[in-house]
């Protein structure tokens, strides 16, 4: 089944609204970040064409939450975007992995034990990358922002560290693992 992040992301945004340009602008920019990190592990022969999609594709949910800095307008809170943007994913038949790169890349995954002890309002299942692609993904996001103070700028990896470490300190150090791996410094 060919799939086409586009039309996907177009069967539940209005492809002339805010929302829209902010959520494939941000995709964009994750989706050239997770390939720039994917061509440096060549010699793994990452699925290319599975990265690129997918990571266009993260972010699918965010019309469901509520964030008014970046126009969305849902019910649920931001941090449910992941799990919801699988239930969309899975809801269109996609392949699973697809649905799984949307929860799995939130924060630097979520496991059970944050969510249960931030009382999260979320599945209570662990939500943390897996796979290689899952985490070049997930690493890739954190290096933009779809906030409109902070949409043009390219965090660094210092920053992203410090950010995460404020959210908790073991989304900080799968970050700084990750970034090892890939050779980001």
């Amino acid at each position: 089944m060919p799939i086409d992040p586009f039309k996907i992301i177009s069967q539940f945004y209005d492809s002339d609204s805010e929302l829209f340009a902010v959520l494939v602008e941000h995709s964009t920019k994750v989706a050239a970040k997770s390939l720039e990190i994917a061509k440096g592990l060549a010699h793994l022969h990452l699925d290319m064409d599975f990265i690129e999609k997918a990571a266009m594709l993260h972010d699918i949910g965010i019309f469901k939450t509520r964030s008014q800095e970046i126009g969305c307008a849902g019910k649920y809170p931001y941090v449910c975007h992941g799990y919801l943007g699988r239930e969309l994913l899975d809801g269109l038949g996609l392949p699973r992995q697809f649905g799984l790169v949307s929860e799995r890349h939130t924060g630097a995954g979520i496991t059970l034990e944050n969510i249960i002890e931030a009382d999260l309002p979320l599945p209570h299942r662990d939500m943390v990358p897996v796979t290689l692609e899952e985490k070049i993904i997930c690493c890739a996001d954190k290096f933009y922002s779809k906030s409109p103070k902070k949409r043009d700028n390219v965090m660094t990896r210092q920053k992203i560290e410090k950010s995460l470490a404020k959210l908790n300190l073991g989304h900080a150090k799968r970050f700084s693992a990750w970034a090892d791996e890939f050779g980001i410094y």
